[in-house]
């Protein structure tokens, strides 16, 4: 039995087992990784998250990134707590609604228009649906091993899904033109989207951004066959740019997936469009009991407006770098090779030659134990709370967390 799982979390895993199928769900199951993982945290500020037994972690999790200015950030705090003592999920929407839709329009260069929701699940299965409803098309090209959520058409699992769920995917690699070409032409002329990630983010495998010719390349297979280009940004929306992510490669997307950081952690999803789909997105059904509740709208606008305010990008940026280059430099004393990559606010780190993750569940492991909580194998972020000595700190106990690892 692993000491470093606290009785107290041990107590609510037995607990949960009884009454909640596995007694966890999804990536946030601390089952799925090293044993020694607290399961149930008691409270969060800022960059830091403290365990069910109240141990301090400085968090490189973010919530799986839905934390972006911090946790508990006044700010948005105090925009939620306003719209909440006026209302939430009412008969309809608040004004909230309206000035929400403004500011992303506003923000957003490829958006005329907006849609909310709660999960980015919703959102890319809105995307899809809107694609389709305007082409009048089926097939929808997906790049293999990438993430867009947790349902039939898309789900990882294969548990309970049927061939028929995913009868109109054609799959293609990311960054790999030609095999787009190829899976555009498979489609025959019923091809009604091309969905990309904001760079390729497999689960334990080096991080890819996209080549401004695959990106280039997206945009004129979708525009000749007359298909929606749909970037899902779930996972990096307002962490790369403001704008979106593909701004970095200079194309734009006629539909765009959103959630996680849009409201600091509030329930919030959002799907971006443009003219030409505008009436497709009247004509399809999407709905959900609470999808215009008030208070994560409120949320949305005040982080929004203080990541433009505060510059929060270029504060992530400089702390992933500072991060990035630590570990770089740690790493070269001990005698061990990193491989860090993916943008550095959304940073994964692995180990040369480390196929089953020894080395790196002995490193976060080792980090836990000093007050870190980092990912083997997941994208991990960097937040607008992360300063530079949380960084400096992490990075200390980074070196000794290396310092172990070159022992093995």
């Amino acid at each position: 039995m692993d000491q470093r799982v606290t009785d107290v979390d041990r107590a609510l895993r037995a607990r949960a087992a009884a009454v909640i199928p596995g007694g966890m769900w999804g990536h946030q199951n601390a089952a799925r990784l090293p044993e020694g993982y607290p399961q149930y945290f008691s409270r969060a500020e800022g960059c830091r998250t403290w365990d069910s037994k109240g141990r301090e972690y400085i968090d490189f999790i973010c919530g799986w990134g839905p934390m972006i200015l911090g946790y508990n950030d006044t700010d948005v705090e105090a925009a939620a707590t306003a719209q909440r003592n006026r209302g939430d999920a009412m008969n309809g929407p608040s004004e909230r609604l309206v000035e929400l839709a403004e500011l992303v329009v506003q923000t957003v260069p490829h958006a005329d228009w907006a849609m909310f929701s709660k999960n980015g699940t919703d959102a890319t299965t809105a995307c899809v649906t809107i694609a389709r409803a305007g082409t009048g098309r089926r097939k929808v090209l997906l790049a293999r091993g990438a993430y867009h959520g947790a349902i039939p058409w898309c789900t990882p699992s294969v548990a309970g899904v049927t061939e028929e769920d995913r009868a109109h995917l054609i799959y293609f690699d990311y960054n790999d033109p030609a095999s787009l070409d190829t899976a555009v032409e498979q489609a025959k002329g019923d091809l009604a989207a091309i969905m990309v990630s904001a760079f390729k983010h497999d689960l334990g495998k080096e991080h890819i951004l996209p080549t401004a010719e695959f990106a280039e390349r997206a945009r004129a297979r979708a525009d000749e066959a007359g298909a929606a280009l749909i970037v899902d940004d779930v996972r990096a929306g307002f962490r790369l740019d403001m704008g979106g992510s593909w701004e970095l490669v200079g194309v734009r997307p006629d539909l765009a997936a959103w959630s996680k950081a849009i409201a600091n952690g509030h329930a919030l999803a959002a799907v971006t469009g443009n003219d030409r789909f505008r009436e497709a997105a009247t004509k399809i059904f999407t709905t959900g009991s609470f999808w215009t509740a008030s208070v994560s709208m409120a949320a949305a606008i005040a982080t929004i407006n203080k990541l433009v305010r505060t510059d929060a990008i270029g504060t992530m940026k400089a702390m992933g770098q500072r991060l990035r280059d630590g570990l770089d430099a740690q790493a070269e004393r001990h005698g061990l090779k990193l491989r860090q990559s993916g943008p550095v606010q959304m940073p994964v780190v692995l180990f040369e030659d480390d196929a089953d993750r020894r080395l790196g569940n002995t490193f976060c492991l080792n980090l836990l134990e000093r007050g870190v909580y980092m990912h083997p194998a997941h994208t991990m972020f960097l937040s607008a709370a992360h300063t530079k000595a949380d960084i400096d700190a992490a990075l200390q106990a980074a070196d000794e967390s290396l310092a172990a690892v070159a022992r093995l």
